[in-house]
């Protein structure tokens, strides 16, 4: 799958990217009121199409900036006119050599 193949609310079977850059994590609250951090990251498809990656508690420590990633089983969304993938709950985020 490829960045211009996302569609808002939506599955990810699989996707390959590559971590540009990570901003600052933060503390979040569910309404059930369990917590946790999240981190917004900007990667790279092969094509070079970029697309935002929500990084989730430990997730935010595996990943580094120019790491290579593999979504499988993820989800995307659109955010203030962005689309963004995540493993989610269900997904998994493997960092690949």
């Amino acid at each position: 799958m490829r960045a211009k193949d996302l569609r808002p609310e939506s599955k990810v079977d699989v996707i390959e990217l590559t971590i540009r850059e990570k901003g600052p994590a933060r503390d979040f609250t569910t309404r059930a009121g369990a917590s946790g951090k999240v981190c917004d990251a900007k990667a790279v498809d092969d094509d070079g199409q970029e697309v935002s990656v929500s990084l989730w508690n430990d997730e935010i420590e595996r990943v580094r900036s120019d790491d290579r990633v593999r979504i499988t089983n993820g989800w995307v969304r659109e955010w203030r006119g962005n689309l963004q993938v995540s493993a989610g709950r269900f997904g998994k985020l493997e960092v690949l050599k």
